[in-house]
């Protein structure tokens, strides 16, 4: 079981497996493009190929873009590079019945599953205190939670697939809250206020949040370099505008922060941004040139 192999080794992938891997842990790494492995930490070791990379490994930890690509990556997966892998852990956001399917895939070879997605962004990840939120049998997390402590904080949420709902949600809040952010910001720097100073004049009270510190600064400061980006944030939003409509709900403020979130990504070039440049949208609906 000390022996992960760990897929995707993108902003977040990276930092998190250099973490199991000081933690004590052996980890062999393999990414979609092969270049990323050529410059690992010294405690990591790199395999391009894919059941090699696998093969004798216990547990397998995927990080990859999507379910999508999951999906590609375990239909290549031979039975016999399968059969030292105990537990399969999904970290990263999937759409629920995408985690649901992936588990009774792998069940198939008598691999258990978690899906266990993460919230915090690039330096939680490096910092080793990401939000992780499990999914699957009870005694499977508890006897695999272990893995998680270096990465950071793990609470089982339900059964598997409710990983990824919990995600979903916290996705939610997070893109609504940076949209309130971002007119928050801008209502102050229109009237004149020291931005700096109302958030600090907010800290501890109900408004106050991470978004607003963290947030509130990048937009103030106008410093995008991306934590969570763009990107990412869009098909989160757009994975929970999918489950909403299976479950029959309309959810408005979603649909509104959704839609400036698709006008914001029309130029390319916003997509790496922080998803904190919800702003950048803000700013050009009011027709403000910064």
């Amino acid at each position: 079981m000390n022996f992960i192999t760990f897929l995707g080794i993108g902003k977040m992938g990276l930092p998190m497996a250099n973490n199991l891997a000081n933690a004590g842990y052996k980890v062999t790494c393999w990414n979609r493009t092969p270049a990323k492995l050529e410059h690992l930490p010294p405690l990591l070791e790199g395999n391009s190929d894919l059941n090699t990379a696998i093969s004798g490994a216990g547990i397998v930890i995927s990080m990859l873009s999507d379910g999508s690509a999951t999906k590609e990556v375990i239909s290549r997966l031979s039975d016999t590079s399968l059969s030292s892998v105990k537990t399969w852990i999904e970290m990263a956001s999937v759409l629920p019945q995408e985690a649901i399917d992936q588990a009774s895939y792998l069940k198939k070879n008598s691999i258990e599953y978690l899906d266990s997605p993460v919230s915090g962004g690039t330096v939680a990840a490096k910092n080793g205190n990401l939000a992780i939120m499990v999914g699957g049998e009870e005694n499977i997390f508890h006897k695999t939670k272990e893995i998680f402590y270096p990465l950071g904080r793990p609470v089982l949420v339900g059964p598997i697939g409710t990983g990824q709902l919990a995600k979903l949600a916290n996705q939610a809040i997070v893109g609504i809250t940076i949209g309130a952010v971002a007119e928050a910001v801008l209502l102050l720097e229109r009237g004149g206020a020291d931005v700096d100073a109302v958030r600090d004049a907010l800290s501890g009270g109900f408004a106050d949040s991470t978004i607003l510190q963290q947030h509130g600064a990048r937009m103030s400061k106008r410093n995008f370099e991306p934590g969570g980006s763009v990107k990412t944030q869009l098909k989160d939003l757009n994975n929970i505008q999918k489950v909403a409509k299976m479950l029959d709900l309309d959810l408005p403020m979603l649909n509104d922060v959704t839609k400036r979130y698709l006008t914001l990504a029309d130029n390319s070039q916003n997509l790496e941004k922080d998803h904190s440049a919800l702003f950048i949208e803000l700013l050009k609906r009011n027709k403000i040139k910064d």
